[in-house]
């Protein structure tokens, strides 16, 4: 049985953020901290990810997406929310996180409703500042990838982010230069870098609900 009922999203929005303390978590050592001004100085590109809410049998879950591979992308072959760059034609970065959904797993993007945003988040390696939101749909998902972008889908269930823990598990993995990362497993999926720290952000909303 599910244990967030159907009065989830109203509590999701009134919540508290926990921004940088429960991004640090899950945050790789070697992570720099840089100020609001400090990031606009680098010129950064801006990006819009989104968690997208919906209900299957009763439970909560919201989709994760294994990138391509791609000698192009520094997050080639990542675990990641979808999401992406804004674009000139987007008028804000809700739109941004509800279109790059719809192109990248075949959600129409009139289908989901956006319940707040969460803290931004900024990504020195790609130098991408990124605005993650919460959304939610009421259709039963029948997702199409972008096969361009998007290798594999993932359903992840809400419930499993209360299990995340104050101290991660620690692993070296092929793009961490040799240093152990905080690692979020589900299944045998490892999550690391910006979407584990966003997920941390989330986790520390669900359980002070």
């Amino acid at each position: 049985m599910e244990i967030f009922g159907k009065d989830l999203l109203l509590k999701i929005k009134q919540s508290t953020l926990y921004g940088e303390d429960a991004h640090a978590i899950y945050s790789p050592p070697y992570r720099p901290l840089f100020s609001y001004e400090e990031i606009l100085a680098k010129d950064p590109k801006f990006a819009a990810v989104n968690i997208l809410l919906y209900l299957k049998e009763d439970r909560w879950w919201f989709p994760l997406m294994v990138r391509t591979t791609n000698e192009r992308d520094r997050h080639s072959g990542q675990i990641s929310l979808p999401g992406g760059k804004k674009e000139k034609s987007d008028p804000n970065f809700a739109a941004t996180a509800k279109r790059e959904t719809s192109e990248e797993i075949g959600i129409d993007e009139h289908y989901i409703r956006i319940i707040r945003e969460l803290s931004p988040i900024y990504i020195p390696p790609s130098n991408f500042y990124v605005r993650p939101y919460i959304s939610y749909t009421k259709k039963d998902p029948r997702f199409l990838l972008q096969e361009s972008e998007v290798a594999e889908l993932i359903e992840f269930p809400v419930s499993s982010l209360l299990e995340l823990h104050a101290k991660p598990e620690m692993m070296v993995l092929p793009s961490t230069r040799g240093v152990e990362v905080p690692v979020l497993k589900f299944n045998d999926y490892l999550i690391w870098g910006a979407t584990s720290m966003i997920l941390s952000e989330f986790s520390q909303l669900l359980k002070n609900l």
